[in-house]
């Protein structure tokens, strides 16, 4: 199991003088000032970007242009080299651009968990499921209705892996591809009183908007790792890698994660608690 839930943020915190000392500010240099970023829609929907990349842009110098589309536009961007580097969630396809030359190195960032979410009473009665593919096989059976991003995201990914896991192929009235991000899903959902899958961090920033209520969290299968991967300079060399590695090098930075993290969640409104780190330089973030 994923352990104890986050409810709130754990937002990494910089120290400048550490900045300074790593040579990670373009003042110093005649460099691009400018980072390409993408990322999903549900790092920017749960105002996660909102928070980190400011104090980054003070402190470095550099400005940090962000693009939040799906994982897989995402990377399809990276391996035109119409960005410098992305932050993604979807690890078999961060895996594979790696290994096609594509993205020099995967590093490993945060990671969350997926939920699904449905409307008050749970009328397909997946609350006591006892695995996600379970909850599924119980609405395609209930044919409640479901809305997916089909938008070939991280969440969709994930979202198409659990009904190939269920045997299942969803279709028919009660299954819509909405083609939008996260935020937008959810809020098609609540108004349709349908079930959805999303991920936590952007629930827990719009759920006192929405008339809908976790139904089922908590499989091993639901959780979500986020990777941040530079665009090989050798595949695109007018890409900004000395800025991309600055950004991955100050988010991925273990002296960065201190007291001043919980300090920075404050703004959810919500108890940040500690969870184990399933990998190296990798924090909670739901």
């Amino acid at each position: 199991m994923l352990g104890p839930l986050l409810t709130g943020f754990l937002i990494l915190s910089l120290i400048p003088q550490m900045l300074l000392a790593a040579g990670l500010s373009p003042a110093a240099e005649n460099v691009n000032q400018v980072i390409r970023l993408a990322t999903t829609t549900s790092t920017e929907n749960s105002g996660l970007l909102n928070h980190l990349l400011p104090r980054f842009e003070k402190d470095s110098g550099y400005r940090v242009h962000v693009i939040a589309v799906g994982t897989g536009k995402a990377l399809r961007m990276a391996r035109d080299g119409d960005v410098d580097l992305v932050l993604v969630h979807s690890r078999p396809a961060e895996d594979r651009f790696v290994q096609e030359g594509y993205g020099a190195r995967r590093y490993s960032v945060m990671y969350n968990d997926f939920v699904l979410l449905g409307p008050k009473g749970d009328p397909a009665g997946i609350g006591d499921a006892r695995t996600a593919t379970q909850a599924l096989s119980r609405i395609a059976r209930e044919q409640r209705l479901f809305i997916s991003r089909g938008d070939d995201s991280g969440t969709h990914k994930k979202e198409r892996t659990l009904w190939n896991s269920a045997e299942i192929t969803p279709a028919g009235d009660w299954y819509m591809e909405a083609g939008q991000g996260m935020g937008k899903v959810m809020q098609i959902a609540g108004e349709l009183g349908a079930y959805t899958l999303a991920d936590r961090g952007t629930w827990l920033a719009y759920r006192h908007k929405l008339p809908l209520q976790v139904c089922f969290s908590g499989d091993d299968k639901l959780y979500n790792p986020y990777g941040i991967i530079a665009v090989n300079p050798q595949r695109h060399e007018e890409t900004n890698h000395h800025g991309a590695m600055s950004l991955i090098r100050w988010i991925t930075s273990p002296d960065l994660i201190s007291t001043k993290v919980q300090q920075a969640a404050a703004m959810s409104r919500d108890v940040v608690k500690s969870l184990q780190q399933p990998e190296a330089n990798e924090v909670a973030w739901l």
